[in-house]
């Protein structure tokens, strides 16, 4: 049986003229639409370090983040991540670093400390040599994990990513429309079972066409944890374990503010919705082109949902309403 004892998480996403918004995180134990599809408008521009197909090891944890990402961004619209080499490695140091240094699992680096590359995502990825043209919106996360149950590698990958998938400010990684990531991953051990260290860093952002604004979770999603917890920032509103959020984006001009929402369960129960955009938002964590409703306790797993959200972009109404399932899983 599972037992997370510590996931606590971190985001931090770089905009122009070195702007950036972050959330930090410490662990304990040493770590721890039914809107149209849409697609980019034009292609990602090549990148030194992009591969055509990925190459991470079949049955590695690596793999099974990536896979993850890209099979729940895809059903929604969403472009998929194009493993890249350089931000590989970024990653990867990042994974280091933070378990050359307690385990603690933080977003930034301090350049006293061993295992240092740089200190936030954005410089990592450029220390490493990926085009500064191209950091304009980039950032990552980073999580940690621990089971006192053996898990395969490709479990493990696949709880990481479903700790950033539900997570109110981490939900960029599963909704932003960026194109290119790396996956750094790190395990140490704790009373004989494996600690996860993983960090990914994303870069990239394309613009989307279609009917905007989309939405993750969409249409037809299955298997999301039915709560999450730990993250860090705590979103507002919560005791610190809130239910699998959704996610609403659009282009990087776009301005999203949402005015109602609501989730619906099989049993006719409604669940009002808090609503956060980058107007409200305490922590001053979301751009303007995303806007997150979550509800503020627990869902209940295995169970399909009727999600209604409605607002505005760039002042003109939207509303969004589609169905997803959860799974059994605790993000």
């Amino acid at each position: 049986m599972k037992k997370k004892i510590s996931a606590l998480t971190a985001v931090s996403f770089a905009a122009a003229l070195a702007l950036s918004a972050c959330g930090g995180g410490g662990g304990g134990n040493g770590g721890n639409s039914s809107a149209a599809a849409s697609t980019p408008a034009s292609a990602p521009s090549p990148t030194t370090g992009n591969l055509t197909s990925p190459q991470y090891a079949a049955t590695s944890a690596q793999a099974a983040v990536f896979n993850t990402l890209n099979q729940q961004r895809q059903q929604c619209g969403l472009p998929a991540f194009t493993e890249n080499t350089i931000l590989d490695q970024a990653g990867q140091a990042h994974a280091d670093y933070q378990a050359q240094n307690g385990g603690l699992i933080t977003d930034t680096e301090d350049s006293s400390k061993p295992g240092f590359t740089g200190a936030t995502y954005t410089d990592r990825a450029v220390h490493f040599g990926f085009p500064g043209s191209q950091t304009t919106y980039s950032g990552g996360a980073s999580a940690g994990y621990y089971t006192n149950a053996t898990l395969s590698e490709t479990q493990y990958g696949q709880q990481i990513a479903y700790e950033w998938l539900s997570g109110v400010y981490h939900i960029a990684i599963g909704a932003w429309p960026v194109t290119e990531i790396g996956i750094g991953w790190h395990e140490l051990t704790f009373n004989g079972f494996p600690q996860i260290l993983s960090s990914v860093t994303v870069a990239n952002l394309q613009t989307l066409s279609g009917n905007l604004p989309l939405t993750f979770p969409c249409q037809g999603t299955t298997g999301v944890p039915y709560t999450g917890g730990g993250e860090t920032p705590t979103p507002p509103n919560t005791s610190g374990n809130f239910g699998q959020p959704v996610a609403i984006v659009g282009n990087s001009t776009d301005t999203i503010v949402l005015t109602s929402g609501t989730m619906t369960d099989t049993h006719g129960t409604v669940i009002n919705l808090q609503l956060l955009d980058s107007a409200n938002d305490p922590n001053k964590l979301l751009p303007k082109f995303e806007a997150v409703a979550y509800p503020s306790g627990p869902l209940t797993a295995n169970t399909t949902y009727a999600v209604s959200v409605s607002g505005t972009i760039n002042g003109t109404a939207f509303s969004r309403n589609f169905t997803f399932t959860t799974g059994n899983l605790v993000g």
